[in-house]
């Protein structure tokens, strides 16, 4: 006991650091009190990043004594309460009915513990302040940038998170940045009212996700208001501290998982009030949880169809006052008062005994603090995970007699997992992905040994701690409390544990295979283009002949045939290519890479070596046709080109993969790709999530020409739905092309807020509009003759305008143009310019002699909202995002696995990773292996090492081989260093 106080006195009387003051309220300062000497620093690497209320620590903490002598008169009360119900496992603090925000109830159903005056007066100071942060009124100075509340977070480290040999830990990455500024979360919608637990929803949201309060509390506003992250990503950088859009998304998805762990314990809350079970502690226990396991811990024992706990049978019996005066009045109680001769479980002494023991070790099993701290010696323990060939799996391999029915199970596949232990700390996340597979095939048992280490220091703790007796308890008083340590441990506590790690190994490795997933697929959309080429799309193969289809440089279809080039007429069918391609101006070959893709490839090869396309200098590359059989028999191929065979199809699809790769593979499941490891042993909800996150992002960012893109494509945009999409191609087919970015205001169905949403990634270039103007009209570019009949009306108020406006075709957003148009009359420049040298020196030098800052604070707008402003103006026309990320390779030779050798040095390009390493395409037909043991910091350009593998679909790469299986079709590849 007096080793708590004096850690009490540790955490209050020290001068607190300013994330401390913030992030301590309720159960968190509760938990840290009593628990500092033993729990591990979670906060570490975190103070720097939060916000602090002023510079002078003495200062505040005599404000907080001022500021809170008024209510003092009931305190002296609380310290003697605290003192008597301090052993008992379920409680509700007094303090919580004499405070009336709604910080409080973030308070644990713990006990209270008897404290200082002044500590008391600080905890009370620190959530009075957190409060006033997110009312609207408490705070009438706060300005949207203010060094004073918000000084610039941390500076990352640069190897923080990449770490190959052990999972990453749990932190956000944001950048350097003082913009941010808290939106005020009105009463009436927030979250924390919704939820309806006893913690702070931001505050848990912060902790578990890593980010800063004030910008989970911006991003749950920013959601709140339904802006989507491609949105939130580019126009609202300052309220969201710079993040990218995969860290928004994970916050996006820990805010879920924190609603539903909130749904479902109300739901579980009223189930047990219709069974009538529901009690002031256990409804307390529920809304304490933070995590569906906790949930289901507390659950566990009033579950329907299960049976009787045995505490719930003592306690039917009266035995729940006897448990209780054992801790707190050991020395009045008598045992044998309780013995009943004519009742069972209560006709001798040991069955009482054995009763109170039973509520003890159900009242240990569910008290919050006694779970953390055994958790917490789990984290400073070396626990392992264990897995070993099932008895199903080993009995079906045994010979049996008669016909067997079922085939037996290939245990070959889990080889490297019939014997096999790790630490909890140190297995990587494909390995736990692969023994959860084989757990569901029933071919792997697995098993979490934790040490007797931490029970032997669980019980010590429960016993002299947190579970001793208030009095002076008897031996065989100590014997009950002893062996009910025990049993809750063995029966409750040990099974909680094992799960418990299960859970979180299994949820960080789905949550790291989808991230490779996410990351695999933006590359693959955002390859560079390939523009101004005539391409063949060639789907190899053998019996069937090889389908081709020549597109011309907009991806129209000039040719489609099939050609038999592995048969015996292929001199023939040779010739008959050479003249399609001298009649069409066709250079460029895209085979695609499935069966007799090899055949092919050597078929094309030695053609161009023989110059049989001469005059033409003819290429080929080889590009992923994953997917490609499966759209072509989709509703929006045949929709798309309805009289063409499925086969074509596919021809067509290969080759607009690399005429357009985002266009083209949108059409297409995400899952269907080629891309990740391990899509069928995650979680196909939040994989769809994600996926679907990813391609309106890519979509978005890329920015999208409304007059000539198709209606899928349209459908990504950020804002805009399937219905929104075809209300667009509606009103163009009835009304012309868009001159300007307000006239999609006239749309049915297209509100303010989808507006707002699409209107910066929505494009209107020039090229486009001139094609619908009508002659003599290029100059001015006038409205057609359809639309000056139309509504000029917008929804609300205003009125659409009929000129084309140049910033449409920029990444500007329509709230900004007021600012750009302002800045260019600064700067003494115009719209005409916009792109030009000339423009972008001006801009330059502008900014460079007064600096962004100053002249973002003259137009009276962020210096984020200014940047992406110069970008839009000094961007030249058409400018494509894309340009920057790589393009396929062509080439004209073929090497085959033979002429490899160990040590030598080729090039290739990353065509997939996984959670073990990244696969090469090096040109012989299989691609290479590099394993993620050889991908290291020291390899890789700087602004690649945060991520987890740093390599992606697309990337050229330099490697070296280190050894060819001729026998397994294996290349096994270090890398050297990545192509720029």
């Amino acid at each position: 006991m007096l080793r708590r106080t004096r850690t009490t006195a540790k955490v209050y009387t020290e001068p607190a650091t300013d994330d401390e003051s913030e992030d301590m309220t309720g159960q968190q300062k509760d938990d840290s009190e009593e628990l500092e000497e033993w729990l591990p620093n979670l906060n570490e690497g975190k103070t720097k990043g939060r916000r602090q209320r002023g510079t002078d620590e003495t200062g505040e903490k005599k404000k907080v004594i001022k500021r809170v002598a008024k209510p003092k008169e009931p305190k002296p009360k609380e310290p003697k309460p605290k003192a008597e119900r301090k052993p008992r496992a379920a409680r509700v603090p007094k303090v919580k009915k004499e405070k009336t925000n709604t910080k409080q109830q973030t308070e644990d159903a713990v006990l209270p513990k008897p404290e200082l005056q002044q500590h008391v007066t600080v905890k009370e100071e620190r959530l009075s302040i957190n409060l006033s942060s997110n009312n609207a009124g408490d705070m009438p100075d706060e300005i949207p940038s203010s060094s004073q509340h918000f000084p610039k977070v941390k500076k990352e480290q640069p190897d923080d998170s990449f770490t190959f040999d052990e999972p990453a830990q749990k932190k956000q990455k944001t950048t350097n940045s003082a913009q941010g500024r808290p939106i005020k979360i009105k009463s009436g919608n927030s979250c924390v009212e919704d939820l309806q637990m006893n913690w702070d929803a931001i505050q848990v949201l912060a902790e578990k996700s890593g980010v800063e309060q004030w910008v989970c509390a911006n991003i749950v506003q920013l959601f709140q208001e339904e802006n989507t992250i491609p949105f939130m990503v580019r126009y609202r950088k300052e309220l969201i501290n710079h993040m990218d859009a995969d860290a928004v998304r994970d916050v996006q998805l820990t805010l879920e998982e924190l609603r539903s762990v909130a749904k479902k314990s109300r739901s579980v809350s009223q189930t047990l009030k219709k069974e009538g079970v529901l009690t002031s502690e256990l409804e307390m226990a529920l809304k304490n949880c933070t995590t569906a396991d906790e949930i289901d811990h507390v659950y566990a024992p009033y579950k329907k169809g299960s049976k009787l706990s045995k505490a719930r049978r003592a306690k039917e019996l009266g035995l729940e006052p006897v448990a209780l005066a054992l801790l707190q009045e050991p020395q009045k109680l008598d045992l044998q008062s309780s013995i009943q001769p004519n009742t069972k479980g209560l006709s001798t002494l040991d069955e009482v005994a054995t009763g109170v023991q039973e509520i003890l070790a159900d009242m240990i099993a569910k008290d919050k603090e006694t779970l953390t701290y055994v958790q917490s010696l789990c984290d400073r323990s070396a626990v392992t995970i264990h897995s070993s060939v099932s008895k199903t799996a080993l009995k079906e391999q045994q010979p049996q007699q008669g016909n067997q029915k079922s085939k037996p199970k290939d245990i070959s596949k889990f080889s490297l997992y019939v014997d096999f232990t790790c630490d909890v700390q140190r297995i990587q996340h494909h390995q736990t992905l692969a023994i959860n597979r084989g757990e569901n095939l029933k071919i792997l048992t697995v098993k979490v040994n934790i040490p007797d280490r931490v029970k032997n220091d669980f019980c010590r703790w429960c016993i002299n701690v947190r579970w001793r007796p208030q009095g002076f308890a008897r031996p065989e008083l100590m014997t009950i409390l002893k062996n009910a340590v025990e049993d809750s441990y063995r029966r409750f506590i040990l099974p909680f544990l094992s799960r418990g790690n299960r859970t979180r190994l299994t949820a960080s490795a789905e949550k790291e295979s989808i991230a490779m997933f996410v990351r695999n697929l933006r590359q693959r959309l955002l390859m560079c283009p390939v523009r101004g080429r005539v391409i063949m799309g060639v789907d190899p193969g053998f019996h069937h002949g090889c389908k081709i289809a020549i597109l011309s440089p907009t991806s129209q279809i000039l040719h489609t045939d099939v050609v038999y080039l592995h048969g015996p007429a292929k001199h023939k069918e040779a010739e008959k290519l050479r003249h399609l391609m001298f009649k069409l101006s066709c250079q460029t070959i895209v085979i695609g890479n499935g069966k007799a893709c090899r055949e092919t490839e050597a078929f094309f090869t030695d053609l161009i070596k023989q110059h049989f396309f001469k005059p033409l200098d003819v290429s080929y590359c080889i590009t992923d046709e994953a997917g490609a059989s499966i759209y072509s028999v989709s509703p929006e191929a045949v929709k798309e080109m309805p009289d063409m065979d499925p086969n074509l199809r596919s021809a067509v699809s290969i080759g607009r993969r690399v005429q357009d790769p985002l266009a083209e593979l949108i059409k297409i499941d995400p899952k269907h790709i080629g891309i990740g490891t391990y899509q069928h042993d995650v979680s196909q909800s939040l994989l769809r999530a994600a996926l679907d996150g990813v391609v309106q992002e890519c979509v978005s960012f890329v920015g999208v020409d409304i007059n000539i893109c198709s209606e899928t494509l349209m459908r990504h945009i950020a804002g805009l739905n399937a219905g929104r999409a075809r209300s667009i191609m509606d009103w163009k087919e009835k009304n012309g092309r868009f001159l300007n970015r307000e006239q999609l205001k006239l749309v049915k169905g297209l509100g303010p807020k989808s507006f707002q949403q699409c209107a910066g990634f929505i494009r209107i270039n020039p090229e486009t509009v001139r094609s619908s103007v009508c002659s003599g009209g290029n100059e001015d570019l006038k409205v057609p003759l359809k639309q000056t009949a139309e509504k000029k009306k917008v929804k609300g108020s205003g009125s659409t305008s009929n000129q084309f406006n140049p910033l449409d075709q920029t990444c500007i957003h329509p709230e900004s143009y007021s600012i750009a148009l302002r800045f260019l009359s600064q700067i003494g420049g115009s719209l005409d310019q916009m792109g030009s040298a000339a423009l972008r020196q001006s801009i330059e030098s502008s900014v460079k002699s007064r600096g962004l800052d100053v002249l973002a604070k003259s137009l009276d707008t962020t210096p984020e909202t200014l940047q992406l402003i110069v970008d839009g103006l000094t961007q030249p026309p058409g400018f494509d995002i894309r340009q920057d990320f790589e393009q396929a390779d062509f080439k004209r030779e073929i090497v085959s696995m033979n002429d490899l050798h160990d040590g030598m040095v080729v090039t290739g390009r990353v065509t997939n990773t996984a959670l073990f390493g990244a696969f090469v395409d090096i040109g012989v037909g299989r691609s290479g292996l590099i394993p993620k043991r050889f991908i290291t910091p020291d390899k890789l350009p700087f602004d690649q090492r945060q991520r987890s593998l740093a390599l992606g679909p697309g990337e050229r790469v330099e490697v070296r081989v280190i050894n060819v299986d001729l026998q397994r079709n294996r290349i096994t590849l270090d890398l050297i260093r990545v192509l720029r």
